[in-house]
């Protein structure tokens, strides 16, 4: 779900020491002191929309430069047949796994291919909710990464990691939406103009998704970096500790999008509630870990990110309260 940072798959210690001494981004510092003290809010919106521009105009030029890369690769056909192999078969699977989300859920996971007699399918159920959280959290740890650099032909296990573990996430997701067992009981299902209310704010949290996993880099969350970099025979270049975009709102957005998709369904069953309740609890937990490897990496630049950002829920009582406080002080001095 979330392969965020290139400290996960191991940034060099020379990158990694770098990456503590940077400050936050000037705009963010300058805006924090506004919302502060409780004025110039305007200026603070200004430097907010500054900085996502010039944010999201460095993410594409660093995506365009990695895949026009492509097409200027040094020679090397059993290199790049093997990058062109793990990049097919990596995006197919996430393809095939995110249409297999998206139609499950919306369905309340009433439609699926399992077939597991009951009551084993409470078990079988069980194993595919479990499976994907554990192992994905696994994967994070030196161990798990270890594992990953191994399941690559050498020399290339470390280049493909990312593009490993995008794989085997994908195949564990499209797993258990692909083959649950379903219960064949239905509580509820939208009609008329709720039905399409409701599939709006389904859509919607579907591309909040996507804009969050762009904002963290769309290259590590599709698994694109390891292959891409392997056949233009390149170190990966991992993007920067994300603070920016939904970033700059919450400092969990993919987690809280995810969440948002499993709770804006047209149908409810008892295995959607199932589904959403144990992975709810999944997005609000894993991500402390993640957080942990965050502030161990980049140091007091992430616990200034911390103590500025909230984790889930954003604060937008403390903008609206901001507001007023500052077109009251506007009033007073007209």
């Amino acid at each position: 779900m979330d392969v965020k940072g290139g400290a996960v798959f191991g940034h060099s210690l020379q990158a990694n020491r770098m990456a503590r001494k940077r400050e936050p981004p000037e705009a963010f510092s300058r805006c924090f002191k506004l919302r502060q003290t409780g004025t110039g809010l305007s200026s603070c919106c200004c430097a907010h929309t500054s900085l996502s521009m010039q944010d999201t105009k460095a993410k594409l030029a660093r995506l365009w430069q990695l895949v026009s890369g492509l097409f200027q690769a040094p020679p090397g056909m059993g290199r790049i047949s093997l990058a062109l192999l793990y990049g097919g078969v990596c995006h197919a699977i996430f393809t095939a796994a995110v249409l297999a989300m998206i139609t499950a859920m919306f369905f309340g996971m009433s439609q699926s291919l399992g077939s597991v007699p009951w009551p084993w399918a409470l078990a079988a159920n069980a194993f595919l909710v479990l499976q994907f959280p554990l192992a994905h959290s696994f994967l994070l740890t030196g161990s798990g990464r270890r594992i990953l650099e191994r399941l690559a032909p050498a020399p290339h296990g470390k280049t493909l990691a990312t593009t490993t573990y995008a794989i085997i996430a994908s195949c564990q997701l499209l797993a258990l939406f692909a083959l649950w067992t379903p219960s064949g009981i239905v509580w509820w299902r939208a009609e008329g103009g709720l039905f399409w209310l409701i599939v709006s704010a389904y859509a919607a949290s579907w591309l909040v998704l996507m804009k969050a996993s762009f904002d963290a880099g769309a290259e590590v969350q599709s698994g694109a970096l390891g292959w891409m970099s392997l056949v233009q025979k390149i170190k990966p270049v991992f993007p920067d500790m994300p603070e920016t975009g939904l970033f700059r709102i919450i400092r969990q957005p993919i987690y809280v999008a995810f969440a948002l998709t499993l709770w804006t369904v047209p149908v409810w069953t008892p295995d959607q509630l199932a589904l959403a309740l144990s992975y709810t609890a999944y997005c609000l937990l894993a991500p402390r870990l993640k957080e942990r490897r965050f502030s161990a990496i980049y140091g007091a630049r992430f616990k200034v990110y911390q103590s500025r950002v909230p984790y889930v829920i954003p604060r937008f009582l403390s903008f609206s309260r901001y507001h007023s406080s500052s077109g009251r002080a506007n009033s007073g001095k007209e």
